[in-house]
């Protein structure tokens, strides 16, 4: 009998980068009690949309400027996301704020990643390369990353792992995010998800 799997939806801005781990992670069976089932970009042609196509995950734009606000680009957000049966919700490089009203709906079933290691350079107006810019100008000697539960404050959910990454001399924003990347982010990612996702098959289970 095939084990039973909850159904991930990941909202994505940009390229992706976390999305592919999330996916590759599957692929080698790091991730086993989730199945990536639908991808939704809030910026029309986000590089993200293509790799969920090469994976043959149903991927779909919500822009979130075209619904012409907050409540309405929910709206169509929400039902999406039942239509799909989503169990888990990934945001991977997701830039839109959500509501409470939102994230009320999902408790303990949203999770962020953040590159830094919260409390250190989080909340908002901090996100992307601002982050890692922080970092440096604050001469901060370690930095990482974190994957954390979504609630209604910025950054301000329960946090699920962290991974620290040291900073070298010379790095600039854009040489430190990809370290952090590829040392921190796409290990904790699939990680916590695999996590969440056993924890909400025992549940239902």
């Amino acid at each position: 009998m095939e084990k039973q799997k909850a159904r991930i939806a990941v909202l994505v801005s940009g390229g992706g980068t976390n999305l592919q781990a999330i996916l590759d992670a599957q692929a080698s069976s790091i991730i086993t009690s989730g199945q990536v089932t639908l991808v939704i970009s809030d910026r029309p042609g986000a590089y993200a949309l293509r790799r969920a196509e090469l994976a043959g995950v149903r991927a779909m734009e919500i822009d979130r400027k075209a619904c012409g606000g907050a409540e309405a680009f929910e709206k169509q957000l929400v039902e999406a996301l039942e239509e799909n049966g989503t169990d888990v919700i990934v945001l991977a490089g997701f830039l839109s704020i959500l509501s409470e009203a939102f994230t009320s709906r999902y408790p303990r079933r949203i999770i962020n990643v953040h590159p830094s290691l919260i409390p250190s350079f989080c909340g908002a107006g901090y996100y992307g390369l601002r982050v890692h810019q922080a970092a440096l100008d604050r001469g901060v000697r370690v930095t990482g990353a974190t994957v954390h539960f979504v609630n209604e404050i910025p950054d301000g959910g329960e946090i699920i792992a962290q991974k620290a990454v040291e900073v070298q001399p010379g790095d600039t924003p854009e040489i430190l995010q990809r370290r952090v990347m590829e040392q921190a982010e796409w290990i904790i990612v699939p990680q916590s998800v695999e996590k969440v996702c056993s924890d909400i098959i025992s549940r239902k289970g």
